[in-house]
C-alpha cells in the first residue's frame, strides 16, 4: 500500500501515538469524576494535551483549547455560538461542507460564498471582503483548501474584520501541523478549529477548538461536566462550556502524543517536506496528455488532478487496484470546485505526510501515465 492521502486521514501514525492510546486504555479512568489514581491520571493527559496544543498554537491560556469529535464538530461550535443569535456570514468560496451545512441548517442565517479565481489571492480577498453587508456578523474562511491546497489570504482578511469588528473562524484542517500558527498574531480571529486526525498525527474522533478571543459563548451540548454540579445550567467558562461528557481520554492521549511529535519535527519541515514532494509529482506529470495538474503560487498540501479520458474517481480506483490510496470526486467541498471550474468530475487528490517519500510519488506518477494513456 502506498498512501497517499493524508489530507483525510494521516497514516500511518508515530508509534509513540499508539502507544499512548494504548497505556491510556489500561490506566485512564474519568477525569473530574472522581480524586482516586486513575481519575487523576485521566484529568493530567487532558491538561498536558491542553498546554501542549497552546504552546504550538501561541495561545496563552490552555483553557481555551476545547477537545472535539474532529474538525467538524470544532466547527458546528465556532458558528453556532457566534451566530447563536442570527445574522449573516461571508465564506469563501473554498470552504469544505462543515462549513456550508451548518449555515444551511441555522435558522435566521443568512451567508455569502465569495467566489473567485484558483490561487488568486488578491481576488479572493476582495471577493471577501466586497460581500461583507452592514448585518454581518462574522466571516469564516479555510486557511488551506482542502482539494486544491490554495492559501486563503486569511492575516489581510484578519486586518479587515479588525478593523471592522468582526469576528473571524478560521478553518484550519488543512495547515494545523504544516503551517507555522500563531493564534497571538491575530486581532479578529476568534476561533480556530481542527482535527486532531490529520496535520497533528492524532488517532480519529479528535480535534480541537482554538478559543482566542473573550466573547460570549453558546453550548452547542449541555450536560455533565465534572463541575459545578449543584448547577442547572451548563457552566459558561472555557472549557467546560464547551466540553460535555465523558471526553475521549484514550484519544487526547495519543493527540498529545502527535502534537509533541509536530513539534519536535516543526510544523515548517514536515509543510516543506509535503509541498516538495507534491512538486516532484506536478513535475513528473507535466505535459502528460491530457492530465491537468492544479498548481499555483503560495499552493501548499494537497495537490489535485484531472484527466480527460478518466473520470477522478474511476481513476482513483484503478490506482487503488495498483496499491495506491488516493481521493477522487468532490471531497466534500462543492463550493471549491464550483470555484475552480471542476464541479462537474471532481479530482483527483494527492496529499503525502512525513512518512511519504520520493519513490512513492515517482511510481504514481507513472502509474497515473499509464492509466490514462
Amino acid at each position: 500500500m502506498i498512501y497517499l492521502d493524508n489530507a483525510a486521514t494521516t497514516l500511518p501514525k508515530p508509534s509513540s501515538v499508539c502507544r499512548a492510546v494504548q497505556s491510556a486504555m489500561i490506566a485512564a479512568g474519568n477525569p473530574g469524576r472522581g480524586s482516586h489514581r486513575a481519575a487523576a491520571s485521566a484529568a493530567e493527559i487532558l491538561y498536558d494535551a491542553r498546554e501542549e496544543a497552546a504552546a504550538l498554537f501561541g495561545l496563552d491560556d490552555p483553557t481555551g483549547v476545547v477537545f472535539t469529535m474532529n474538525a467538524t464538530h470544532a466547527l458546528n461550535l465556532a458558528i453556532k455560538s457566534t451566530l447563536h443569535g442570527g445574522g449573516h456570514a461571508v465564506i469563501s468560496g473554498y470552504e469544505h461542507n462543515s462549513v456550508l451545512r451548518p449555515l444551511e441548517m441555522m435558522e435566521n442565517v443568512a451567508y455569502t460564498a465569495a467566489h473567485s479565481p484558483l490561487f488568486d489571492e488578491n481576488a479572493a480577498f476582495d471577493a471577501m471582503t466586497e460581500a461583507v453587508r452592514e448585518d454581518t456578523t462574522c466571516m469564516i474562511c479555510t486557511h488551506v483548501s482542502n482539494v486544491f491546497g490554495f492559501v486563503l489570504p486569511v492575516m489581510r482578511l484578519d486586518d479587515f474584520c479588525a478593523e471592522r469588528g468582526i469576528p473571524l473562524i478560521l478553518d484550519a484542517s488543512q495547515s494545523a501541523g504544516s503551517l507555522p500558527i500563531d493564534v497571538s498574531r491575530f486581532k479578529a480571529v476568534t476561533f480556530v478549529c481542527m482535527p486532531g486526525h490529520k496535520g497533528l498525527y492524532g488517532p480519529q474522533g479528535t480535534g480541537i477548538l482554538l478559543c482566542c478571543k473573550e466573547t460570549e459563548l453558546h453550548s452547542l451540548i449541555e450536560g455533565g461536566t465534572g463541575s459545578g454540579s449543584r448547577d442547572p445550567r451548563q457552566p459558561d467558562r472555557l472549557p467546560d462550556v464547551f466540553e460535555s461528557g465523558t471526553a475521549n481520554v484514550h484519544g487526547v492521549a495519543g493527540l498529545l502524543e502527535g502534537l509533541r511529535f509536530v513539534r519536535r519535527c516543526t510544523p515548517r519541515a514536515i509543510g516543506e517536506k509535503e509541498n516538495a514532494l507534491t512538486e516532484r509529482l506536478a513535475d513528473r506529470l507535466d505535459g502528460v496528455r491530457g492530465v491537468t495538474v492544479y498548481r499555483g503560487a503560495g499552493r501548499h498540501g494537497p495537490l489535485s488532478l484531472t484527466s480527460d479520458r478518466v473520470l477522478s474517481e474511476e481513476l482513483c480506483a484503478r490506482l487503488a487496484v495498483r496499491g495506491f490510496c488516493l481521493r477522487g470526486g468532490l471531497h466534500c467541498a462543492p463550493l471549491a470546485h464550483e470555484s475552480a471550474g471542476t464541479l462537474e468530475e471532481g479530482a483527483v487528490r494527492v496529499s503525502p505526510g512525513w512518512f511519504s517519500t520520493p519513490r512513492e510519488i515517482d511510481l504514481l506518477a507513472a502509474a497515473v501515465r499509464e492509466e490514462t494513456s
